[in-house]
């Protein structure tokens, strides 16, 4: 079968996940060319990937013929470019989130219903930890999951975790928020370590949403993404169990506890010759993951972002959903109202949305 090829809107931090895929799995996916509008920076791209850059959308859909194209450009622009390739007849795989607020959410609402096709690469719960625990959960093993804390990600990653860890769908919420701040030597950014010791400033938002019957906690500080003090948690609990981290406790009756963990297995340690790649994650005796991408040497984000595109090229193929708009438009909202309810110190209920229907 040959691989999927497709394009891209915007030359970002971002869309370099999408390029590092697709150079470690020539088997499967090829990149036709990058919609990149300032000339120099195309010609910079183009040295540094080896790839054909256009200066507009429509100059891409006029060279080229890719089954989709990844948006991957700042949140105020994309609702606009989505609605250009999908004018032009082209699937489109948003990055997240596809709009900043609830008018443009809307506004992408209309689109869908108008026929676009368009899916979000909303990667958290496909990276490999997570995907672990979600089986798990599918399995039982915990019963029907009622509380989530979730201190993973920011914003729409976070809620996205939250409903997918509880199993929810676009159910409302009654949120309550804070912020805090507090000191913290500063660490990595995106740039790199840090140049030198410095105090800074660590904000942490923590949320509570009642879904009635369910419950989440959000809690996150910036610093958990690239900061070597400062860890994600996960805690999910049933009326039979609970996952914390990577250990699993439930019931096997009412008198039986058990206790597993869930161990990582990777290639490339110690004597094995395999490559350096994730193989998966077991639980006892259980293969809970398996990794889809084993063999090429990408981290637990690449894999996640692996799984968005190959999901995509099913939903061309077959209109199966990989994460479709109207859930991401329910994980944005969920964000947005967060961020209102710390805003303005007071509780913010959520209201039913046009994607729901």
């Amino acid at each position: 079968m040959p691989p999927c090829n497709f394009a891209i809107v915007g030359p970002g931090w971002r869309t370099e996940f999408f390029l590092r895929v697709a150079r470690a799995l020539p088997e499967r996916f090829r990149i036709d060319g990058v919609v990149v509008r300032d000339p120099a920076r195309g010609a910079a791209f183009e040295a540094q990937w080896g790839l054909p850059t256009f200066r507009t959308t429509e100059a891409l859909l006029r060279l080229t013929r890719p089954r989709f194209a990844v948006v991957s450009v700042p949140q105020p622009a994309a609702p606009g470019v989505i609605a250009e390739l999908a004018a032009g007849g082209l699937p489109v795989l948003s990055e997240t989130p596809p709009a900043p607020d609830l008018e443009g959410l809307l506004r992408l609402h209309e689109l869908v219903r108008g026929g676009a096709r368009l899916q979000v690469a909303e990667q958290y719960f496909l990276q490999p930890t997570h995907a672990a625990r979600l089986a798990l959960i599918a399995a039982g093993r915990i019963g029907t999951p009622s509380h989530a804390h979730v201190a993973v990600a920011h914003g729409y990653h976070g809620t996205s975790l939250i409903r997918q860890y509880l199993g929810l769908g676009f159910e409302n919420a009654t949120i309550r928020a804070q912020s805090f701040s507090s000191p913290i030597v500063a660490g990595p950014t995106r740039a790199g370590p840090p140049a030198e010791h410095r105090i800074a400033q660590s904000e942490q938002t923590i949320a509570t949403l009642d879904f009635g019957g369910r419950s989440a906690v959000f809690d996150f500080t910036g610093d958990q993404y690239h900061h070597w003090i400062r860890t994600p948690r996960v805690l999910v609990r049933g009326e039979c169990g609970e996952l914390k981290d990577d250990e699993l406790r439930y019931l096997q009756d009412h008198r039986t506890p058990v206790t597993l963990r869930l161990l990582r297995q990777d290639a490339g340690q110690y004597a094995n010759i395999q490559g350096h790649h994730l193989v998966g994650f077991l639980a006892g005796a259980d293969w809970v993951y398996r990794n889809p991408f084993a063999g090429a040497r990408l981290n637990d984000d690449e894999i996640a972002v692996g799984a968005c595109l190959a999901g995509m090229a099913r939903f061309v193929e077959t209109g199966e959903e990989i994460y479709s708009f109207a859930e991401a438009a329910q994980d944005q909202y969920l964000a947005l109202s967060i961020a209102a309810a710390k805003a303005s110190g007071q509780a913010v209920t959520t209201e039913t949305q046009p994607w729901a229907a």
